[in-house]
């Protein structure tokens, strides 16, 4: 079932190429949508895909990359909107 998942991460997570390594992990599993820096310096994603490899993904994004310190991931669950072609960072 596809699925919408949108997400909010807190800690260290710019400067550490947390957006590019979302966007790789995100083509890896086959999800569209984007991911951003946002000025109170959380990270926004919204995904669309496979229910299965979204909780993937949430998962990794828990971790996030080698340098990041995630604190918390506040995750919503929504109906897919199918307005998405690929998976991109916003700048």
């Amino acid at each position: 079932m596809i699925k919408r998942a949108s997400l909010k991460i807190y800690g260290r997570v710019h400067g550490v190429f947390y957006r590019d390594s979302a966007r790789r992990k995100a083509k890896k599993l086959g999800l569209v949508g984007w991911v951003r820096n946002e000025p109170d310096k959380t990270v926004k994603i919204i995904a669309e895909g496979e229910e299965k490899n979204l909780k993937k993904f949430i998962e990794w994004c828990y971790n996030g990359t080698i340098l990041a310190r995630v604190e918390k991931a506040e995750v919503e669950w929504e109906e897919a909107e199918g307005e998405f072609e690929r998976f991109k960072i916003i700048y």
